[in-house]
């Protein structure tokens, strides 16, 4: 469950696809620091990676995208300020954008090690993102976690940036380096992740910022 790293099953998972697929924290900081170094089998962020640049912590203020509209408000469940106390891993659980990505992290056994890291960004597909894969194909992968989890590390990178951040860098590593760097274009309401569009971003979690997007980014395919 703890193993982000890509070891041998590389861009298998991504031919298997043809996938089409919002981020705030509690305060200001700049950069953060590295993940915890994960088990032999997982791919841990690099230093560089870890200590990057740009504003990775942001409030609830921070937080753009029309899909925005749909999570709760107050302290329910899902709403900004009952996930933003909670690690990643979990406050996506209480997302109900996000209700097909949480089935497949846990397909995975993901959820520990996302919610171990430090100082992460998420590039989490909305549910249409999967529906367009099929039940049937989802359940498929859902059964195979040594292809289904590459890409799942392939929206998550080992340094927390916000929106700005993501577009100072242009374009970003995953924590799946077989896959090839994740392309950032534009800025603000019409920035772009490999050409997906954001939904609800700088959606801020304990140790993530989290950008709901449209597609499932498919690695080794920078657009």
């Amino acid at each position: 469950m703890r193993n982000l790293r890509i070891a041998g099953i590389g861009l298998t998972a991504a031919a298997a696809l043809t996938l089409t697929a919002c981020g705030s924290s509690d305060t200001a900081s700049s950069g953060s620091s590295s993940a915890p170094a994960p088990s032999s089998s997982m791919a841990a962020p690099s230093s560089s990676a870890a200590a990057g640049a740009g504003n990775g912590v942001t409030t609830n203020a921070d937080v753009f995208g029309p899909a925005c509209s749909q999570l709760p408000q107050g302290s329910a469940p899902g709403s900004l300020d009952s996930m933003g106390p909670q690690p990643v891993a979990s406050a996506a659980s209480t997302n109900p954008l996000l209700t097909k990505l949480v089935a497949a992290v846990k397909a995975t056994n993901l959820v520990d090690t996302l919610n171990s890291q430090e100082a992460i960004t998420v590039f989490a597909p909305a549910d249409p993102a999967f529906a367009a894969l099929g039940d049937a194909k989802f359940n498929e992968l859902a059964g195979k976690p040594a292809e289904l989890a590459p890409i799942l590390q392939y929206h998550v990178v080992g340094k927390r940036y916000d929106a700005k951040g993501l577009a100072a860098a242009g374009s970003v590593d995953t924590l799946n380096t077989a896959g090839g760097p994740v392309k950032i274009e534009g800025s603000g309401e019409n920035m772009t992740i490999n050409g997906a569009k954001i939904l609800c971003g700088n959606i801020p979690t304990k140790n993530a910022t989290v950008f709901v997007i449209d597609k499932v980014l498919t690695p080794g395919t920078n657009k």
